[in-house]
């Protein structure tokens, strides 16, 4: 008998050979699929359970994507020396391959399903999230769970006018986009990406490409679940209970469309839930009345969601006004403050409608650039964006602490939308950090984020090399109908087909984002909502222009200023000392802090000028190369009997002999000189080993005037 029933797809895509197996490893999961990129290998799992839970109202999906360090050949840092926490990239992949399979689960279906992907081989030219999402997609493929895929992806890069399918790191670095999308055979589901101001068109070219190229990886799974598949779940939606649906629209239809002429956000959501409670209540007395048990509450909570989606959708697709009176293409009305911390190098205050982030500029030194021990190596990030959402924007209590995922994804977003903005580090030293907080939201807080992070950073005084701008833009689709939304509310995105976030300049796209619930958006409607996002964000930047007309040509006078020489890379150890006694002694005496980079290039960073003017004196004094001829007022260090060791500079000492003090013979050096004693020198002579030969009596009288001189001591000889 044959312990194992394995099953191997293989296909070549784009520059890489994909090899997908299943059937040998981890047997018991529901589905299992260990996917191998030209040596990077990802261990798909997938276990559903086979039954929901009681009064489970909605569908616990988990998606955990790990990173081993074993498969880079490595062993973790730390006490423990195993794997800890996850990483804010293994929690951006998590989301990643989280984002295109949720909406593929039909509605209704309630049963827990947890998704485990494991890293345990890396190619440091082979990026593990699109073999990653392959493996998910193919493990719930093969599982039997009701899953309305196989999803595929690839990521697509942007060289020389020309789309790169799956590019390596190296082409990634090269590239002016790097883009992630994933779909099924018919639709785009998701899409993230970065760019550099590139245009709509050729955005949008870019995910046409990623979708027909992923039909390579989907037909190759749909081989391995032909051959390797799990039966099919014997699984069905409850049936809809067509009185409780009529009688529920009979009691809120009215409440609900005048809860819905209500614009402001927290009255509406005070009577929305005034209306759940009352027909809870009615339809409990109803029941009672008959001497039936009550309607379950969850049943009737989802049966008004799709009561209010039908009205909020069925008035925008007639072309009534929306949830807060807007047509389809307008922006929330937009104010702007900039410089709103006294203390902080930058900051903004940026609202849109009831959604507003108060974002804050922190300027810092090489020293606190973040450094991220990756699985692909070590590197250093000197632009750091962080998002904080706390329930109080939203009126509500909740957990105060860690960044949650959602705080984690919403960070990188911004922070892919503004670095393409970013001064060069040879242009600009700092490091920069962005803080945003969201103080209120209703709707697209990530993309005020964007605005603000770019008003901040422009009070900061980083020389950016234009102001960005995001906007979130939504879809309502019904059959041949639909209408593309301008800067969404937060229940037009609950409500809503499609969110849909465009970041850039007035030169092009910086970053898009795209997530999708439902199949048959189209090129056309795609290209729609960017044209329409370009509009918006246009309008924005006028405001945000209107604002902060440019860039702040003072820095606060709390930030640290930034001075950098270059020295001789062979003289960073005299800067550095033994130990580092001589650069701890300049960065406590001066205030400042120094950094020295292995090709000689010094910065001092302080927020005093005269602390960084007098580290720099004493840092050219230390470098500073002795040349022969020049003269030199130095210190006497020790008496020989043939002469003395003078300093001429920090570290360079010479010899001078007791016959270069005087014209006349000198019997006893003590006649003349003492330790401690300055003294004025002409540099003579410089060997191959650097040692200085010093005279005293070759100054001519020009060379000797207002100089320490030495002459004879008359009784002082000892």
């Amino acid at each position: 008998m044959q312990m194992f029933n394995k099953v191997v797809k293989s296909f070549q895509w784009g520059q890489n050979t994909v090899r997908m197996e299943t059937g040998e490893i981890a047997r018991q999961a529901s589905g299992a699929v260990l996917v191998d990129m030209d040596d990077t290998v990802v261990l798909a799992t997938v276990v559903g359970a086979k039954k929901a839970k009681a009064g489970q109202d909605f569908f616990p999906l988990t998606v955990d994507y790990l990173e081993k360090t074993y498969a880079a050949g490595k062993i973790p840092g730390g006490f423990f020396k195993r794997e800890g926490r996850p990483s804010e990239n293994e929690t951006l992949t998590s989301r990643l391959i989280d984002r295109p399979i949720r909406p593929l689960f039909p509605e209704g279906f309630y049963n827990e399903v947890q998704v485990v992907v494991q890293v345990v081989s890396l190619n440091p030219e082979v990026p593990a999230d699109i073999p990653a999402l392959i493996g998910a997609s193919a493990a719930l493929a093969i599982s039997g769970l009701p899953f309305n895929g196989p999803v595929g992806a690839a990521r697509v890069a942007y060289v020389d006018s020309q789309y790169v399918l799956n590019p390596s790191r190296e082409q990634i670095a090269k590239s002016k986009l790097d883009l992630v999308v994933a779909g099924t055979e018919q639709a785009v589901l998701m899409v993230e990406s970065e760019a550099q101001e590139l245009p709509e068109d050729v955005m949008l070219g870019a995910v046409v490409f990623g979708h027909e190229q992923m039909q390579t990886a989907i037909n190759a799974i749909h081989d391995l679940v032909r051959d390797g598949g799990k039966p099919e779940w014997d699984w069905a939606p409850a049936a809809k209970n067509d009185a409780l649906i009529a009688q529920v629209s009979e009691l809120a239809e009215g409440s609900l469309r005048t809860a819905y002429q209500t614009r402001e956000k927290q009255a509406r959501t005070q009577q929305l839930r005034t209306v759940s409670t009352d027909v809870i209540a009615k339809l409990g007395e109803a029941a009672a009345a008959k001497g039936e048990a009550a309607p379950d509450d969850i049943e009737v909570g989802n049966i008004l969601f799709d009561l209010e989606a039908k009205i909020v959708r069925s008035q925008i697709l007639a072309g009534e006004p929306r949830i807060d009176g807007r047509d389809t293409r307008t922006v929330r009305p937009i104010t702007i403050r900039t410089g709103v911390l006294p203390r902080a190098h930058g900051s903004a205050l940026f609202t849109r409608g009831e959604t507003q982030a108060l974002v804050v500029a922190t300027l810092g030194t090489k020293s606190d650039e973040q450094i991220i021990d990756a699985l692909q190596g070590e590197y250093r990030d000197r632009f750091m964006l962080h998002y904080n959402f706390p329930p109080f924007s939203t009126g509500e209590t909740g957990r105060v602490g860690s960044p949650k995922r959602r705080e984690i994804g919403h960070g990188r977003l911004a922070k892919r939308a503004l670095v393409a903005c970013l001064p060069g580090a040879d242009d600009f030293g700092y490091t920069v950090r962005v803080v945003s907080e969201i103080t209120e939201s209703n709707g697209s807080s990530s993309m005020a984020s964007v605005c603000g992070g770019s008003l901040a950073m422009m009070d900061a005084g980083v020389p950016m090399t234009s102001p960005v701008a995001g906007i979130a833009m939504g879809l309502i689709l019904d059959g041949n109908k639909f209408a593309v939304l301008t800067d969404i509310l937060g229940d037009e995105d609950h409500l809503g087909d499609m969110d849909f976030k465009v970041a850039g300049t007035s030169n092009g796209v910086t970053a898009l984002q795209m997530d999708i619930k439902i199949q048959g958006i189209t090129k056309e409607i795609m290209q729609v909502a960017l044209a329409q996002a370009k509009e918006g964000r246009l309008h924005i930047l006028e405001k945000m222009t209107e604002a902060q007309s440019g860039v702040r040509t003072e820095l606060s006078e709390f930030a640290p200023r930034m001075v950098t020489i270059k020295i001789n890379p062979e003289k960073i150890r005299d800067v550095i000392g033994k130990g580092g006694s001589v650069i701890r002694a300049l960065t406590e005496e001066t205030g400042t802090s120094i950094d020295i980079s292995d090709d000689g290039v010094v910065t001092i960073a302080s927020p005093s000028a005269e602390g960084i003017a007098e580290a720099k004196r004493r840092i050219e004094l230390i470098t500073v190369e002795v040349e022969v001829g020049q003269v030199y007022d130095g210190t006497v260090l020790k008496l020989l009997e043939f002469g003395a060791i003078v300093s001429v500079l920090p570290g360079k000492d010479g010899l001078l002999h007791i016959s270069e003090i005087a014209n006349e013979r000198i019997k006893d050096i003590n006649e003349y000189v003492k330790e401690g004693q300055a003294v004025r020198v002409k540099v003579i002579q410089q060997d191959d080993k650097g040692r200085l030969r010093l005279s005293h009596k070759a100054l001519t009288d020009e060379e000797k005037q207002g100089g320490p001189l030495l002459v004879k001591r008359e009784g002082d000889a000892q």
